[in-house]
């Protein structure tokens, strides 16, 4: 008979660690394999849900793309409805297409709201050569109308 026994080890990127004791060797044994199967059945179950979640939503996104009418809010709402929001979407867009470095460089940008859009371009301080960015985006659904950058 065992009087202690741990055992440590790593499952689907889980620590774990067991420790018995007063336990003979097949006790632990079973233990071990059962605790192994109970793992290896929760890890299956995850995989088949992350599948369905996923052909859930491949079908969203076909509904999406195909009927445009069944957005559950009237695009007439204004949905960016401050500055600070809509800065806040254009660098996160602008950050993944240029340098970010560049993009802070030409603050404070000049913003206007016009007809539903948020226009927003950069400003390069004085001396500097270059161009700059401008974004427009349709504050009614976040939709990017145009993205560009001097030279």
């Amino acid at each position: 008979m065992l009087l202690f026994y741990k055992k440590n080890f790593v499952m689907n990127g889980i620590d774990f660690k067991i420790v018995m004791k007063n336990f003979n060797s097949k006790s632990v044994n079973l233990f071990l394999f059962c605790f192994i199967f109970c793992q290896m059945l929760t890890s299956q179950n995850l995989n088949n849900q992350k599948n369905n979640n996923r052909i859930i939503a491949e079908n969203e996104l076909e509904i999406a793309l195909s009927k445009k009418s069944v957005n559950n809010f009237s695009q007439k709402e204004t949905i960016i409805k401050d500055s600070l929001s809509a800065i806040s979407i254009a660098e996160t867009i602008l950050f993944n297409i240029f340098d970010k470095t560049s993009i802070l460089e030409q603050k404070p940008y000049d913003i206007h709201h016009i007809n539903n859009y948020w226009i927003i371009s950069g400003i390069l301080p004085k001396g500097y050569k270059g161009g700059t960015f401008l974004i427009i985006i349709d504050d009614r659904n976040s939709e990017v109308i145009r993205i560009t950058h001097g030279k």
